[in-house]
């Protein structure tokens, strides 16, 4: 079987700290694939690994068949990657923004004035498409930041807890449109600490700790394997009810400066 995203023994050190410890996975094509863990557990270091932000120390991923250290290249062309941080210019309007970002993934010019057209009438923005970014609401801000990641079509898209802090009505309409990106055919990797969020939209999780991988299945079949109809008390069970509590000087030390 052709995997969307591939990995062995994918291992990332940050001086004697191991944020990502022999971790492999296995992300069908046209799948939802939840990955799950507490602060620190190595998620978004496996998911700059994965989008060529981060070299690994050891181990190999692929990613829509091309490794990400020696192809990486190849590897951008086809993926969408959208972080925890606003990646938009306030001052810009939407159109601004997704223009500028359509240029930088050298998206012919007629195609991309067609594609910020449909994107923005796809989360029912157009109305709003000439208003500066930092008019808008938290909501509307997340939603541009996801069509940005997506104007040049790719293939598999990166989700790095895309609904933190968002009102109901955002999330739904996000989660909703999640899933039809997966009818469509796309990949998407999400991580998420919101156990609803995992449980609502992945068709398969991985629990990540402390760099390593703990539990992957499908949401069913982990909740019957706990004995529990709650996502959320599966989560509690792999990875401890302690509280992860650390400075930031600890945090530092550590080496996770570039982890979250």
């Amino acid at each position: 079987m052709k995997y969307a995203v591939d990995t062995l023994n994918l291992t990332r050190q940050f001086g004697d700290f191991t944020a990502v410890d022999n971790v492999n996975l296995q992300v069908q094509e046209g799948e939802i694939y939840g990955l799950l863990g507490p602060n620190g557990a190595g998620k978004t270091t496996i998911i700059r690994m994965l989008s060529t932000l981060l070299k690994p120390t050891s181990g190999s991923a692929r990613v829509a068949g091309f490794d990400v250290s020696r192809e990486a290249s190849d590897v951008k062309r086809r993926i969408g990657l959208v972080s925890e941080k606003l990646i938009l210019y306030t001052r810009l309007t939407a159109t601004q923004n997704l223009n500028f970002f359509g240029r930088l993934y050298k998206v012919e010019p007629m195609a991309l004035k067609k594609r910020i057209d449909d994107l923005l009438a796809m989360v029912q923005l157009t109305q709003f498409k000439d208003k500066p970014i930092s008019s808008y609401s938290s909501g509307m801000r997340q939603r541009v930041n996801i069509i940005r990641a997506l104007l040049h079509d790719p293939e598999i898209i990166f989700l790095d807890e895309p609904t933190t802090a968002l009102d109901p009505q955002s999330t739904r309409f996000i989660w909703d449109m999640v899933k039809g990106l997966r009818s469509r055919g796309r990949t998407i990797i999400l991580t998420t600490h919101m156990m609803e969020e995992a449980d609502e939209l992945s068709d398969r999780v991985c629990i990540i700790d402390n760099g390593k991988v703990m539990a992957a299945d499908t949401p069913a079949a982990l909740k019957e394997k706990f004995h529990t109809a709650s996502m959320l008390e599966v989560f509690l069970s792999v990875t401890g009810r302690e509280m992860r509590d650390s400075t930031s000087e600890h945090l530092s030390m550590r080496g996770v400066m570039a982890e979250a």
